[in-house]
């Protein structure tokens, strides 16, 4: 009987969510927008940053140096100017990140073997974009400078006589060409389902009251964990179709490579949908309108994107917000996804984060439980 009652309740919520198109629209469309989105648009990588040149010098030096600048690809050469004043306007302007000034006589102390100075101005209003091109313009330059002296010392006939002694051999594992998409894509997934799980059961009992049809499950033989259940299931298969419909798209678009276990990636999915959905709950059950509960789902997605690592590393934050990350579940989810599509991990390598998930799975779930009266309010 309790099956039958529960699996009525589940068939019911299935029935309206397919007659209502908006939901319907919000459940398939909106998370392959935000991939898509967020996939171009979050993107940490500093490329092709718009340049502007006054070369004082017009020698064959300051060429060879405009061609070192161009051949890397943080430098587009996209402004030629004859005057300090124009390139300040491009960079006021925006037009301009970045300017090179070569002195007038580069030419001539570069032929003499002298010490000679180039200014590199760069706009710091961003302060990402500023620090990876201040990096590159310097190694640029130190990398251009050491060439010119290992080609004069090859000319005196002294070609061992500049050799490093320290060679480092550096190796990046996992994400050896440093793409960003690696490293938000599979943060986009935890995103989404959070957004999604959390947003679609906030509003599942207030659509009931403000319908009028919660008198109907009062007068129903249904328990409060029987109604959790029969209203989560639904939405639970849907999330689990919104995280295949992310990983392929993230998988075949992306490049994003899958290297560890596809299904415990997606059991582990299912367990951080727990609090996800268990919060969703709790706003559902003290929200008095949809708006209400839209706001209130919202409104919990803002610390849960600044303080869970999604963006901004935690061990740059202040220790205050550290400590009240720990208490965000998709913080341990993202280090689960990450890991497991990343790193190809097992189980035993986030096996404390699991377990952080689990108990706040069983935290709100419980919570929703118990303000989840069949009574009214």
């Amino acid at each position: 009987m309790r099956n039958s009652r529960l699996l009525s309740l589940i068939r019911k919520e299935f029935i309206q969510i397919l007659r209502d198109p908006r939901t319907l629209v919000i459940t398939f469309a909106i998370p392959v927008v935000q991939l898509f989105l967020l996939g171009y648009a979050a993107n940490t990588d500093v490329r092709n940053v718009p340049l502007a040149v006054f070369d004082q010098s017009h020698s064959a030096a300051g060429r060879r140096l405009l061609d070192a600048y161009r051949a890397a690809d943080y430098f587009k050469l996209t402004y030629v100017v004859d005057s300090e004043d124009e390139l300040r306007a491009l960079i006021d302007t925006g037009d301009a990140r970045a300017g090179l000034i070569i002195p007038s006589t580069y030419g001539q102390q570069i032929s003499g073997g002298q010490p000679v100075q180039i200014a590199f101005v760069l706009d710091g209003s961003d302060p990402t974009v500023a620090a990876t091109a201040l990096s590159a313009a310097t190694l640029i330059g130190e990398s251009h400078s050491i060439n010119l002296l290992v080609e004069r010392l090859n000319q005196r006939g002294l070609p061992d006589v500049f050799q490093s002694q320290v060679n480092v051999r550096t190796q990046v594992w996992y994400n050896p060409d440093l793409e960003s998409a690696y490293f938000m894509v599979p943060a986009l997934i935890g995103m989404i389902l959070q957004m999604q799980a959390t947003m679609l059961t906030s509003i599942a009992i207030v659509r009931e009251r403000e319908r009028g049809t919660i008198e109907q499950l009062i007068v129903t033989p249904l328990r409060a964990w029987e109604l959790v259940v029969g209203k989560l299931i639904p939405y639970i298969i849907i999330a689990f179709f919104n995280t295949l419909e992310v990983l392929v798209i993230g998988t075949l678009w992306f490049d994003v490579p899958v290297r560890g276990s596809l299904s415990l990636l997606l059991a582990l999915s299912g367990l951080f949908l727990v609090p996800s959905l268990g919060i969703g709950l709790v706003i559902s059950t003290g929200a008095k309108t949809q708006h209400e509960a839209m706001m209130l789902s919202f409104f919990t997605m803002m610390p849960s994107i600044f303080l869970s690592g999604f963006l901004y590393p935690l061990a740059a934050m202040p220790k205050v917000l550290q400590w009240i990350s720990t208490v965000i579940p998709l913080r341990y989810y993202l280090i689960i996804v990450r890991s497991l599509v990343l790193k190809g991990v097992g189980i035993e390598a986030v096996l404390d984060e699991t377990l952080a998930l689990a108990v706040f799975g069983v935290i709100t779930m419980g919570v929703a439980a118990l303000r989840l009266r069949k009574r009214l309010d």
